[in-house]
């Protein structure tokens, strides 16, 4: 069994900043990428930023320069910068990991419950 838990979200005015933050737990033998979704109101969902195991980061255009996404790998932590936030940035934020449970298992994908950002003055 494996648990995302993501907290860190609130509410913010613009130009703010929030760091958000996801653990995994449970049982995880290795973890490949980890990524930060949003899913706004009436919206599609986004892909908003990307952690590949390596280092290699992406970011949605609508983010690059404002938001960071980083990884502590001993601690199965993720977490998402976000500056310079502004009203459209209003989103459940999720976070999404490739787990393996053991060495010959194929990578899983598991998603959090999500943590709220509300930007709004």
């Amino acid at each position: 069994q494996v648990q995302l838990v993501e907290s860190g979200g609130g509410l913010v005015q613009p130009g703010g900043s929030l760091i958000l933050s996801c653990v995994a737990s449970g049982s995880i033998f290795s973890i490949t990428a980890m990524r930060w979704y949003r899913h706004a109101p009436g919206k599609e969902r986004e892909l908003v930023a990307d952690s590949i195991s390596g280092g290699t980061t992406a970011y949605a255009e609508s983010v690059k320069g404002r938001f960071t996404i980083s990884r502590d790998n001993a601690k199965n932590t993720l977490y998402l910068q976000m500056h310079s936030l502004r009203p459209e940035d209003t989103a459940l934020y999720y976070c999404q990991a490739g787990i393996r449970s053991s060495r010959a298992g194929p990578p899983m994908a598991y998603w959090g419950q999500g943590t709220q950002v509300t930007v709004s003055s």
